[in-house]
């Protein structure tokens, strides 16, 4: 009696593959290069640099107040434009028209104005709104609004909130449908839906157009000296500078400081983009990469083919250590 044996499928052979040269990558760079130590030597040895300036204020302790001073307005304003801006974005996907128009009307208004306008009207709102009339009492908002850093952070808030709003809708409705339809066959309201649902899948989407605002309004702080509001970064430099009339080494100091922040929001900006991004990346593991080989019909190359006479006929498949 004959036997018919099956043949084991074998692995393919890999290719060897070559890179492409790309040589004119490496003149290009070198050329750029050179370029910078060009510069660099060039901008040593200008006079109208200052450098003797620069490093004398780059630590000043009045610069690194102001530094603070700028970082606090940036992560106050940035707060204030999130929360509003995911309030706002909310009330814009409502199924109530009302609320539809109520978030229109607010995106319409500060995106439809510059920011540096909207920061002259905060720092004039002092001089129109003395006193409020409420009825049975009179409230005097003289001193609350000539608190210039105040009025910056409401400034600056109220106006990246139009702009997070977008990014968030945007966030929210990339969220399957699916999902939604989920929570609400497990009798989730709406609010609730938006809440335990659909914003904790949108950050992924959410959180690297976030980071990029954040890093705006770092230099947007600049602009706040229309309130008028002089004690972050530039607003210093710019009154240093002008008691020792040297604009262009505080202007450096400033960007150096600009620079170093920037950075440092950067790397925490990609960190949270590592954090969010959990279980969104296609890599496959180990045990997955094997799955999918035994799958195709191909032994991986961690695994052992043993005796299919063992075990009442089954393959017994063992995986080395």
């Amino acid at each position: 009696m004959s036997t018919t044996s099956v043949a084991t499928p074998s692995r393919p052979k890999e290719n060897q593959a070559i890179p492409l040269r790309h040589p004119w990558r490496w003149v290009f760079a070198a050329v750029l290069l050179v370029l910078l130590v060009v510069f660099v030597i060039d901008a040593a040895g200008r006079e109208a640099y200052h450098w003797d300036t620069y490093f004398q204020y780059i630590l000043d302790t009045r610069i690194a107040t102001a530094a603070l001073y700028t970082l606090a307005l940036t992560i106050l304003a940035m707060l204030l434009g999130v929360i509003l801006g995911a309030i706002v974005a909310v009330l814009r996907m409502s199924p109530n028209p009302v609320l539809q128009g109520v978030a229109w009307l607010y995106l319409w208004i500060f995106r439809g104005t510059p920011v540096y306008v909207q920061l002259v009207f905060w720092g004039l709102l002092s001089s129109i709104y003395q006193v409020i009339n409420v009825g049975f009492a009179e409230i005097d908002l003289q001193q609350l609004l000539m608190n210039a850093f105040l009025l910056a952070v409401l400034g600056l808030g109220l106006n990246e909130a139009a702009y997070m709003a977008e990014i968030v809708r945007a966030g929210i409705q990339a969220v399957p449908e699916g999902q939604s339809e989920a929570s609400t066959a497990l009798g989730m309201t709406w609010w609730q839906n938006m809440r335990r649902t659909v914003l904790p899948q949108a950050m992924r989407i959410i959180i690297p157009p976030t980071g990029n605002e954040l890093i705006s309004m770092l230099k947007t702080t600049s602009l706040v000296i229309a309130i008028p509001f002089a004690g972050e970064l530039y607003g210093r430099s710019t009154d240093i500078s002008n008691s020792i009339f040297q604009p262009v080494p505080l202007l450096m100091v400033a960007a150096t400081w600009y620079l170093v922040i920037t950075s440092l929001l950067m790397v925490a900006q990609y960190y949270l983009e590592r954090y969010y991004s959990r279980g969104s990346s296609r890599k496959l593991t180990t045990r997955q990469l094997a799955a999918l080989s035994d799958a195709e019909g191909v032994p991986p190359r961690n695994v052992t083919v043993g005796d299919n006479t063992r075990d009442g006929g089954r393959g017994n498949q063992s995986r080395k250590s």
